[in-house]
């Protein structure tokens, strides 16, 4: 074992996915005109907040301090595990990236096409999906060595997960780690795997508005890939808007304009990863 850590594949985090009825118990009259259906409730709020409290999230019978309390406690375990993970993979000079998106953004077939396109560079890829081997599959067809991570019902890739992956891979000193998370832009965003930077892939398909919509993981990556920009003309879509919004929501991040499938964009992503692995051996 090369990790001084125990690892634990069992977490239980305060996301919770089933949104509950929002209670006012501040306001009896608040409270008996919903029950009664007054007519001169103020319909001017059409929407509801569920994440404006101090914790970012609600959930029936907790407070936001007692979600405060839980999510710092989960997340400094993983965040203790993400670091021991980071000292074994820079000691070996490792890259990892922590690839994240929504579900097809093509972000395999993107990891695909950099395998090849490397060629010999060594390498090796951890695939996260809550189900199926599909995935890895297609990474082991390039002739990459590849781990599948099954979470089940988990929404996300954890660090003791990947700590167990690092264990069973043994990555080669001075290689590339390519970590495919699970399909996701929120959960994702809040868990450090240990990786040396997280790489968002957004295809052009799902619009301008993403980053404003899920700023947290925009906010955590290093670099947005637009993904699928062949696509672009027929989608109807403003890529330079799209790069506003991402640094609307992150000044800093690296953006790559690129298409998969044609090949168009791809030299300049190959030479982001040589630049970071070279950093990372130095």
């Amino acid at each position: 074992m090369v990790h001084d850590h125990p690892h634990d594949h069992h977490h239980d985090h305060p996301h919770d996915h089933s949104h509950g009825p929002h209670h006012d118990h501040g306001d009896p009259a608040h409270a008996h005109a919903h029950a009664h259906g007054a007519d001169d409730h103020d319909h001017t709020h059409d929407h509801l907040h569920y994440g404006t409290g101090p914790a970012g999230v609600s959930v029936p019978g907790m407070s936001q301090a007692r979600l405060i309390e839980v999510e710092t406690s989960i997340l400094a375990k993983n965040d203790a595990i993400a670091a021991s993970n980071r000292r074994v993979l820079r000691a070996l000079g490792v890259l990892a990236l922590n690839l994240v998106s929504s579900p097809g953004s093509g972000k395999t077939t993107l990891l695909c096409r950099t395998i090849e396109a490397l060629g010999d560079a060594p390498l090796a890829v951890i695939e996260g999906d809550q189900q199926t081997s599909a995935d890895a599959d297609r990474i082991r067809a390039t002739g990459a060595r590849a781990i599948q991570i099954n979470t089940g019902k988990g929404c996300h890739l954890d660090a003791a997960m990947v700590g167990h992956a690092i264990d069973d891979l043994r990555p080669r000193p001075g290689s590339y780690l390519f970590i495919e998370n699970v399909g996701n832009l929120v959960c994702p965003a809040a868990f450090d795997l240990g990786e040396a930077a997280k790489v968002a892939i957004l295809s052009v398909t799902e619009g301008e508005d993403k980053p404003l919509k899920y700023p947290d993981m925009f906010t955590a990556a290093r670099l947005a890939i637009l993904n699928k920009t062949d696509l672009a003309p027929h989608c109807d879509v403003d890529l330079d808007l799209c790069e506003a919004n991402l640094r609307r929501v992150n000044p800093g991040i690296e953006i790559l304009r690129l298409s998969a499938r044609t090949g168009e964009g791809m030299p300049a992503w190959l030479d982001w990863l040589r630049a970071r692995l070279a950093e990372a051996q130095a």
